[in-house]
């Protein structure tokens, strides 16, 4: 299918790994011109090489500090002087300040951790990209919540909370934005393999590779089965936001798209 990419201005916060990586292969695939926007120069700079390699018309490394919002600022100042306008943005970076753990045991540094990065983060990157996406034919903008805000776990409090306020953001700015026909959308995952996961499964002694072996151990210490017997694949939700990002996705606006193997909520 042709998603009406094909030269099309897309920038990924978060996308050097896991599903960010993954959505800004599927943009590349599809032709389009695309920055990924993370901290790390050395992994930026193999990820723009990577996007290159798979079709992307164009590519560029955004050096930012999502808790800084004058490196953010900076970065879309430089899309600017780049492409002059933005089609869709992606927020996929999650709340990685989130310590896991009970209600009682976390402080309020720790909370203010999971805010800064999981929701405070996609707010300035969308501020600092609204005037690009206004300035553009057609925008979208894509922010990953998570299907655990509605499967809750104790454990999980503060990333759940964080990811709950970047879903309810984002359909009011589906509200706000629908003058401008910037569409807005939340994409939630259920259990895929990537950086995060991978490492608890390496913790608790699970292969990340083993996709079956992830889910049962997901099941037995989350209480978070899916109906398909494995958990995800990165690539697999990567085609995903790549349509709600793209000029196919026509009217979908304000909805919460839940990618997870099938459980029971919709």
């Amino acid at each position: 299918m042709d998603l009406g990419l094909a030269g099309a201005a897309v920038v990924v916060q978060g996308g050097t790994q896991g599903m960010g990586l993954a959505a800004a292969e599927c943009f590349a695939a599809e032709g389009a011109k695309v920055g990924v926007l993370a901290r790390g120069r050395a992994n930026l700079d193999r990820t723009v090489a990577r996007l290159l390699e798979f079709g992307a018309a164009d590519a560029v490394a955004l050096q930012a500090d999502i808790t800084r919002a004058d490196e953010v600022t900076a970065a879309f100042d430089v899309v600017r002087g780049r492409w002059g306008v933005l089609n869709s943005l992606v927020n996929a970076t999650g709340p990685k300040g989130a310590r896991m753990g009970p209600f009682e045991e976390l402080t309020d540094d720790d909370w203010l951790a999971a805010v800064d990065v999981g929701v405070l983060g996609m707010v300035r990157c969308v501020r600092a990209a609204l005037p690009l996406l206004r300035a553009a034919e057609w925008a979208r903008i894509v922010n990953i919540s998570a299907h655990s805000t509605k499967r809750q776990t104790a454990s999980l409090i503060a990333y759940t909370a964080a990811k709950s306020m970047v879903t309810s953001i984002s359909k009011n700015l589906s509200l706000t934005l629908a003058d401008d026909e910037i569409l807005v959308n939340t994409v939630s995952p259920g259990s895929f393999a990537s950086e995060g996961l991978a490492t608890w499964a390496r913790g608790v002694g699970i292969d990340p590779g083993d996709l079956r072996a992830v889910m049962s151990g997901i099941a037995e210490h989350f209480g978070h089965p899916a109906h398909l017997p494995r958990a995800g694949a990165p690539s697999e939700i990567g085609a995903v936001i790549a349509f709600v990002a793209s000029r196919r996705n026509t009217y979908m606006t304000g909805a919460n798209v839940n990618v997870d193997g099938g459980s029971d909520f919709c």
